[in-house]
């Protein structure tokens, strides 16, 4: 049986995109790689980054896309195997990954939701800045490099101290 993703043309989507070995930190110690790949697959083939982190084995982000594009799947795809290409050949990979001409960095699958209205919207978005102090990263969301809680911040959309002041921290 093959898994079907769902297709909204235009829509906004939250992705969780691991590694195949939680244990690696490729994402953070190539992170210049990583974000070269990504403007290059948006060059081609447009979605705005509404929010993203990059953690040490995973990453979450919310994409806008355009109003006639429903293609997620083949920017993750591109995105995947631009970041896999440039990598040094050193991780072991297993004779199924083999027949499949696959490096075996990521996982196959992926998780993507529908944002549905606002209220999810900013939920997802608050989940991915907070993601770092769930994982024991950091002790505040802005103390973490990888994160699009910068741009937030320098845009006016919440302040500095926001997930530890008592109220949200949104301006």
């Amino acid at each position: 049986m093959r898994y079907r993703r769902a297709i909204a043309s235009g829509a906004c989507w939250f992705f969780t995109i691991n590694l195949a070995d939680r244990k690696q930190d490729l994402l953070i110690r190539h992170i210049d790689l990583l974000r070269e790949v990504i403007r290059h697959v948006k060059q081609h083939h447009p979605f705005e980054i509404i929010a993203m982190v990059v953690m040490p084995d995973h990453l979450h982000a919310i994409w806008q896309l355009p109003p006639d594009d429903s293609d997620y799947p083949l920017r993750w795809s591109l995105i995947k195997a631009g970041f896999s290409r440039k990598l040094a050949k050193t991780e072991r990979i297993r004779e199924s990954r083999l027949r499949k001409r696959e490096r075996g960095i990521w996982q196959r699958r992926y998780w993507e939701h529908l944002i549905r209205d606002d209220k999810d919207l900013q939920a997802h978005v608050d989940y991915i800045h907070f993601n770092p102090v769930k994982h024991g990263y950091c002790a505040k969301p802005v103390d973490w490099p990888y994160s699009s809680i910068h741009c937030h911040i320098a845009a006016g959309w919440i302040n500095q101290n926001w997930a530890i002041d008592s109220d949200s921290g949104r301006e």
